[in-house]
């Protein structure tokens, strides 16, 4: 569920934190505008994951579309299937 408190509510640091949940992160208001986000460490490792995974693709698209493309059976002979 999501949870929305004014970054206010900080002063009472304990609750906020209570609120949040795997998947869950709690976002907070200032001036009644998205402002941050406290989330679990699980799901930050997840994003941090997800991001490194995505700049790796990426890069390797780069190199594809540099270098050229290698067939699928290359691949395998080269890391040995």
């Amino acid at each position: 569920m999501i949870s929305i408190k004014p970054v206010s509510d900080l002063r009472n640091y304990n609750e906020v934190l209570q609120d949040v949940r795997e998947d869950s992160p709690v976002f907070l208001t200032k001036n009644g505008r998205g402002c941050y986000a406290v989330l679990s460490i699980k799901d930050y490792e997840k994003l941090t994951a997800t991001k490194t995974l995505f700049s790796e693709l990426q890069k390797g698209e780069e190199s594809a579309v540099r270098d050229g493309w290698i067939d699928a059976k290359d691949v395998r002979s080269m890391v040995g299937f």
